[in-house]
């Protein structure tokens, strides 16, 4: 655990921060208890995750808390932490369509669509949070996958998977309770992820 970064006038607009080794990252999905405490238990995801659904991963864990209230909305009270292959997330980085048009990305809507329907992977550049859930100047990443993508995801790259909900209740209540240097120091540590340079939207490398 360590100190999240404060905002800094040269954070470059988009980029991925995340908790990760010379050969994994870690994400974050929250899911029910029915799902969540068996995939964390097993380490990989049980029969009952769908895989042929798109699901949305996030490097990000106080994004992940602002999407799921710090583990509190329904069928959102497991926060799980999963621990990735890189060379399969590199993959999926390198195969992905933002998810919106953007006219300094793409030539045209025509040509986008045509990406979106034929990409196993989305990206979304959302504001990151802080600690009070407040949306930060920089964004952060969000990761859809489906179809081939997303049955690599939960059968292939997925390394590890713990149950950090009980983390996100720490902090939540150190938070309620004002303290913010506690909470700050128990966060993980999100360091700048070297990705793939062809990673739809994102900011160039600072020289």
């Amino acid at each position: 655990m360590n100190n999240q970064p404060h905002p800094s006038p040269t954070e470059p607009p988009r980029r991925i921060r995340a908790a990760h080794t010379a050969t994994t990252i870690t994400v974050y999905q929250a899911y029910a208890p029915s799902l969540g405490l068996p995939a964390a238990r097993d380490g990989r995801f049980p029969p009952a995750w769908k895989r042929e659904r798109m699901t949305w991963i996030k490097p990000s864990f106080l994004w992940m808390m602002y999407r799921c209230g710090w583990a509190t909305k329904p069928d959102q009270e497991r926060v799980l932490a999963i621990e990735l292959d890189r060379t399969g997330f590199d993959w999926a980085l390198r195969h992905a369509c933002l998810s919106h048009y953007d006219p300094a990305v793409h030539p045209d809507r025509d040509t986008w669509k045509h990406q979106l329907r034929h990409s196993p992977a989305r990206i979304q550049w959302d504001p990151e949070r802080d600690l009070h859930l407040a949306a930060l100047p920089h964004r952060s990443l969000q990761l859809g996958l489906s179809g081939e993508a997303s049955r690599r995801y939960a059968d292939e790259w997925t390394v590890a998977i713990r149950d950090v909900t009980p983390l996100a209740h720490k902090i939540h209540a150190l938070v309620r309770e004002g303290n913010t240097a506690a909470a700050t120091a128990l966060l993980p540590e999100e360091r700048p992820y070297p990705a793939p340079a062809e990673t739809p939207g994102l900011s160039p490398t600072p020289a």
